[in-house]
Parts: structure tokens; sequence; C-alpha cells
């Protein structure tokens, strides 16, 4: 095996998990939708796309096939977003929902691109440097931060939908859509513009994790959650992994400071 980090480990094992659901449920989990009801061979793409996160999440656990592994996930996610997310952006640029939406995609698209850079060859970095490249890891971090910004303004536009999650234990009931929200839009800026980018990584992802042990789980464990909530249980599984890839690509930055000012 050749493991990266612990992160790699999860983000593979959670494409496995992915992978399995779509066999066993014969559709799209909630991470890949936006296909049009209309579209030709809607069930086989499925079953695609069930293949191609069973295959790449399992490869991206062995030496010989993790290379391989990482570039066709990286392809096969920046295609889907490109193809089923962003034409909503297109046809419904004033609704927060469209950005929400691409920004869940653009979160595992920047984690599998980091994982593809990882496991590049020199040779296919020199020939691929827009994707490769020695600036191809900040062009990850970039994705990363604008879907934070995604998710912060949603907490904001859909504040109505988040706070009926908060548990109701918590203090401040009704502010946590907007703490939340608030964190996203820090997390976002600060990794945009390259300030404490480490931290900012790592407590996003943290903060995606909150949201998995406080309400998905307790909800799943309860016996009440549909069919939708147990996509969004899916979905934030797959982003705390991918949050994790992204911010284990710091591991050379020191946590207060970008690499370049501790030089």
């Amino acid at each position: 095996m050749r493991i990266l980090s612990i992160g790699h480990v999860l983000f593979a094992l959670t494409f496995v998990f992915v992978g399995v659901l779509c066999f066993i449920t014969g559709g799209f989990t909630s991470i890949y939708q936006g296909v049009p009801r209309a579209w030709p061979d809607r069930e086989i793409l499925a079953y695609v796309c069930g293949a191609v996160s069973l295959a790449c999440g399992a490869g991206l656990l062995f030496k010989t096939t993790g290379a391989w592994a990482a570039r066709i996930l990286f392809a096969f996610l920046l295609l889907w977003m490109l193809a089923f997310k962003v034409p909503f952006i297109f046809k419904a640029p004033l609704e927060e929902g469209s950005y929400q939406s691409n920004g869940e995609n653009a979160v595992w698209v920047a984690a599998a691109w980091v994982l593809y850079i990882w496991l590049a060859s020199d040779g296919e970095k020199q020939r691929l440097g827009l994707f490769a490249g020695a600036r191809a890891i900040r062009r990850a971090h970039v994705l990363f931060a604008l879907a934070l910004i995604a998710f912060g303004f949603s907490h904001f536009a859909y504040e109505n939908l988040t706070t009926p999650l908060v548990p109701a234990y918590l203090p401040w009931h009704g502010s946590w859509a907007y703490i939340t929200g608030g964190a996203y839009l820090a997390a976002g800026l600060a990794i945009l513009f390259d300030i404490i980018p480490r931290l900012a990584a790592a407590l996003a992802t943290a903060q995606m994790a909150g949201f998995l042990l406080l309400i998905w789980i307790p909800l799943l464990a309860s016996g009440h959650a549909d069919e939708f909530r147990f996509g969004e249980f899916v979905a934030t599984c797959v982003l705390v992994a991918a949050g994790w890839v992204v911010t284990d690509s710091y591991r050379d930055e020191a946590w207060l400071m970008p690499k370049r000012a501790q030089t």
C-alpha cells in the first residue's frame, strides 16, 4: 500500500462506500446529483458512477494503482461538475443553492486533485503543468476556498433550513447558522488569500466533522433519517474526508503562517 496521509485513506474508503451504495440502490448517491430525468440510459450512468467510485477508491490504497486511480477519479469528478453542476449557475445565477451544490462537488474535486498531484510522475508534471505542475496545488486550494465561501453564504441564505438541524441542547440555538456560515466565509477567505491557510483548512474540516457528529449520525441512530438526510450523511462523510486531504496538503507549512513567510 502507498498511504500518503490519513486523509488519503479516509477519502479512498468513502469512495469505496459511495461505489457500493450506487450498486446497492441502483441509483445516484448524493454526491452524483444533477442528472436530468430525461437523460438517456440514466440507470447505466448511475452504475458507471458506482464502478468508477469503487474502483478508484480501492485503487487509491495500492501503490501499483494509486496514480491511475487518482488520475481517473480527478478527471471524472471534474467532468461531472462541469457537465451536471456548473450549468445550474448559468440557469439560476442569483440562487445561492446553485453555488452551494457546486461547492460540494468542488471540495471532492479539490481533494482528488491534491492526490493526483501527489502521485503524478515527474514527466506528467511537466507535460500537464496546468493540472499537475508546481502551481497546480495552489489551484486546488483556490477551488476549495471558493467552495467554503459558497457554503458560508448558503448558511445565511438558507438560515431557515439550517437552524432546525441544530441540536436543541446547544446554547444560542438561533445563532448557529450565522456562526457556522461566518466561519466558512472566514476560512475560505483565509485560504484564498493565503493567510494561515493550514489552520483555516483544518478548522473548516473540523466544522464539517462537527455537523457529521452532532447532526447526521444522531439522526441516523434515531431511525428518523429519510432518504434526503441519509444522502446528506453520505455527502458530509465525503466532505470531511476531502477536507482532510486538502488540510494534509499544507503539512509542510506552519499552522500560523504560510510557508513563504517562514523563509
